[in-house]
């Protein structure tokens, strides 16, 4: 991936800091949007150590200033990986449709506009790759997670449509499926709703997985960059879990 025009949405923290840092350690040039300004840190860090991480700060809500921020990318791109995303606890019932609104407006039309302005500098390179970030949400029903699960189906089947529609154009479309991923975001959600009992939910959580334990965000990053590379050219529509076999030995 030396030389590579890598571009991340929500790479300022969790999954997406992990891999902005993946793909910078392997000499590609990296851009990663988000709205999170610790991003300029990042950055600055990364360029630091003497590579090349580009901190642009976007609202991929919009489409505009979706638009400009991929327009500022110089020359082509390579891969575009759809990462950014927020989560909501609830069913149909307890789900206002602000949050709705809210959820849909991140992990649907984010993925959405970033996809639609990223195309032009796919096809000018003359293919590349996109990953979305899906879930095991995708596929599976989860308790509570009514709003972020539709989220994450969209996701799925927008990935098997552009696979479809630009295989001619040599651009590649898939999705992980992630289960339980180890982020500031699970620690936080323990710390807000579990007050003094976060260890023992951890563990809880934890053990949904069949392998006994959550991914760290550096697991993800991993996959996410061997789909996205050269070494896996012949792999397209596909929607990858990476789950401890939370979907394959649930009982």
């Amino acid at each position: 991936m030396k030389n590579k025009t890598i571009v991340i949405t929500g790479g300022a923290s969790g999954i997406g800091l992990a891999m902005v840092k993946k793909f910078a350690s392997e000499e590609s040039h990296v851009y990663f949007l988000d709205l999170n300004d610790a991003g300029e840190t990042i950055s600055k860090e990364l360029t630091a150590e003497g590579k090349s991480a580009t901190f642009i700060k976007c609202n991929l809500a919009s489409y505009s200033e979706t638009e400009n921020a991929i327009k500022s990318i110089p020359g082509k791109i390579d891969v575009l990986i759809n990462n950014a995303g927020i989560s909501h606890i609830g069913k149909v019932e307890n789900t206002s449709e602000e949050d709705f609104d809210k959820v849909f407006q991140v992990n649907v039309k984010g993925m959405f506009n970033c996809t639609k302005a990223a195309l032009p500098k796919l096809k000018e390179n003359g293919g590349g790759s996109i990953l979305n970030m899906a879930s095991v949400a995708a596929t599976i029903g989860i308790p509570d997670r009514f709003a972020y699960s539709m989220t994450k189906g969209a996701a799925y089947s927008m990935t098997l449509s552009i696979a479809r529609d630009y295989v001619a154009d040599g651009i590649r479309c898939n999705c992980l499926s992630p289960g339980r991923v180890h982020t500031p975001f699970v620690d936080g959600f323990l710390a807000k709703n579990y007050p003094g009992q976060e260890k023992e939910m951890f563990e809880k959580l934890s053990a949904t997985q069949p392998i006994g334990r959550m991914a760290s965000p550096e697991e993800i990053a991993n996959l996410a960059y061997f789909v996205s590379s050269d070494a896996g050219s012949f792999i397209t529509g596909t929607n990858i879990p990476i789950d401890g076999g939370f979907l394959g030995l649930k009982m």
